[in-house]
């Protein structure tokens, strides 16, 4: 039904050896998601509660994530079942690459060699519901994107499907490699809407060292930084992908923590129980465990420490052999592994809620855009998020079904 792929009389441009015009910003194609034959690998986090994106001068590679045993006929690209594993950058003016409606009736053009496209339409089979009654963007061709991850690739979809709901005709961009390349999209006009997580635009993009405290104050100051960028952020969801630690089942009955500050009071009072598992990354960063310590007056033992990748602290901690974990608070694997949350009380961690980030002129143009994302954007916490991620990362459900299940199990859609 959805994610037809338009051809003229049933070819597809094939541009060989990845042709591409020179000149453009390094992107990765998005990616046409069929329904899976093998669940797809599940998404691996990083710093600041976002899973990981492309970082250059990162080349550590990336964990190898606990998962189910069908898991290891997955393929290793996050959320993209059934494609090839080698995804393909551009080089510069993007243009031609992003937007490029060829003149063969809609034929999508195919990179040699990956098997990726320039761009998929949306086309599910949707009605108005609680939103986009009246098709206030009936006439509007629209363009959303994201980053390559599990959760961006469900908000994505959601915010597409939002915006065919009211009448628009839209393209799927989703699945853009690392940060950058996704918001430089939307900056462009590439694109016009992603959802982004405010922490990383203002740590990441606009260059601040100290996060802001309060998650509202700390949106208003991205919007307005971002307003002289040609961006403009809609409200955001409570969704927050942020750090976290947390423990089993049965050592949450038996300590009863609920907060840092317990567990820090738990370390005081019997230092043994208190045994960590986290990333060689969050153990040395400031807005990780040397800053935590120091906020909540924690001293952990060096011996009570062990750094392991990703994937691995999840099972770990659900096997009890760590007491805590680091975690990320929208990540699937909470849920299907039922671990219990530790809260920062003290509001230690930066806050990383999404929001969608708009090109300014495609909403001044449309400016129902606004109020059609809204309600969908107030339904977002971090429950929705870990159970939406789970069904793709556990249970191997493909994320565009999945955004367009909760769509309409919502009743935003028909």
């Amino acid at each position: 039904m959805r994610r037809t792929r338009l051809t003229l009389a049933g070819a597809l441009v094939v541009l060989p050896g990845s042709g591409l015009p020179n000149g453009s910003p390094t992107v990765d194609h998005p990616k046409p998601r069929p329904t899976p034959t093998h669940p797809p690998t599940p998404h691996t986090t990083a710093r600041g509660g976002r899973p990981r994106e492309t970082d250059p001068s990162d080349t550590r590679p990336t964990p190898a994530p606990a998962v189910p045993p069908q898991a290891h006929q997955r393929h290793p690209h996050p959320g993209q079942p059934n494609r090839p594993t080698t995804p393909h950058t551009t080089t510069p003016g993007g243009d031609h690459v992003r937007r490029t409606r060829l003149a063969l009736a809609g034929a999508l053009v195919v990179l040699s060699g990956c098997g990726l496209t320039s761009g998929s339409p949306m086309v599910d089979d949707v009605k108005p519901g609680s939103i986009g009654r009246g098709e206030p963007l009936k006439g509007a061709e629209l363009t959303v994107t994201s980053k390559e991850f599990t959760e961006q690739l469900i908000l994505g979809a959601i915010m597409g499907i939002a915006f065919e709901a009211a009448g628009a005709d839209v393209l799927d961009r989703t699945g853009i490699q690392g940060s950058v390349g996704a918001r430089e999209a939307v900056k462009s006009g590439d694109a016009d809407g992603m959802y982004e997580y405010t922490g990383t635009a203002w740590i990441t993009y606009q260059g601040h060292s100290e996060p802001i405290a309060d998650p509202q104050e700390q949106w208003a100051a991205v919007r307005k930084a971002d307003l002289d960028n040609g961006l403009t952020w809609l409200p955001k969801a409570p969704l927050n992908n942020t750090y976290a630690l947390a423990m089993n089942q049965s050592d949450f009955r038996k300590y009863g923590t609920k907060t840092l500050s317990d567990v820090a009071a738990l370390a005081k009072k019997d230092p043994g129980a208190v045994t960590l598992c986290v990333e060689s990354e969050f153990a040395n960063r400031a807005d990780g465990l040397p800053g935590m310590e120091k906020a909540y007056g924690m001293s952990v033992p060096a011996k009570n420490l062990t750094q392991m990748d990703t994937g691995i602290i999840y099972t770990q901690v659900a096997k009890g052999s760590c007491r805590y974990g680091e975690v990320f608070t929208t990540d699937g694997r909470i849920k299907s592994m039922n671990l219990a949350v530790m809260r920062d009380d003290r509001k230690f961690f930066p806050n990383y809620n999404a929001a969608p980030e708009i090109n300014s002129k495609s909403l001044k143009k449309w400016p129902a855009i606004a109020e059609v994302l809204a309600p969908v954007t107030r339904r977002l916490d971090n429950t929705v998020a870990r159970e939406l991620n789970a069904k793709v990362d556990v249970a191997g459900e493909d994320p565009h079904q999945v955004a367009l299940d909760w769509m309409k199990a919502e009743g935003f859609v028909k």
